[in-house]
């Protein structure tokens, strides 16, 4: 009985954290913010409150990026308006690591889940403000690489894929 749950649950957090990534994506195309926050931030508060409380704690917001690229150059936009119409949002959920309920399958490594959902932002409504997108700090960049761990990762899009 273990085993099923012990199976399906990692495949329920993929689906989880790709719908949030998503609701995430969708939410920053709008312009939209929460009260108090700037644009950056609001977009981690609403994957925050679309991860099924798997993501609660403080430190988890470290776990969720969100990037800005160039549409004609897919470099990553970090200075200025990153947030300009037309360039691709992209968020992402990193290194958030389940640990087996009985490890059966041979192996106690957890596995570390890196999902990703972009989009292209859409025109600014006519009237309306540009909310602020400060430049990543130094802590958000940490968590780009990749651990040894066992990985279940969702394909980078095809615009930021490598030959």
């Amino acid at each position: 009985m273990l085993g099923i749950v012990d199976f399906s649950l990692p495949i329920f957090l993929r689906s989880a954290f790709t719908n949030a990534t998503r609701e995430g994506v969708r939410y920053g195309t709008t312009f939209q913010t929460v009260t108090g926050k700037n644009h950056t931030d609001s977009i981690k508060a609403i994957v925050l409150m679309n991860s099924a409380g798997f993501l609660r704690d403080p430190t988890d917001l470290n776990k969720i990026e969100v990037k800005f690229y160039n549409p004609t150059t897919f470099v990553e936009v970090t200075s200025g308006t990153k947030n300009a119409d037309g360039n691709v949002i992209e968020v992402s959920i990193f290194n958030y690591t389940w640990n087996w309920i009985v490890p059966l399958w041979g192996t106690a490594s957890p596995l570390t889940y890196n999902i990703r959902s972009a989009d292209r932002l859409a025109s600014l409504p006519r009237g309306a403000t540009r909310p602020n997108a400060p430049v990543r700090n130094a802590h958000e960049s940490q968590y780009c690489s990749l651990s040894n761990q066992s990985s279940f990762t969702l394909a980078r899009p095809a615009w930021q894929r490598h030959p």
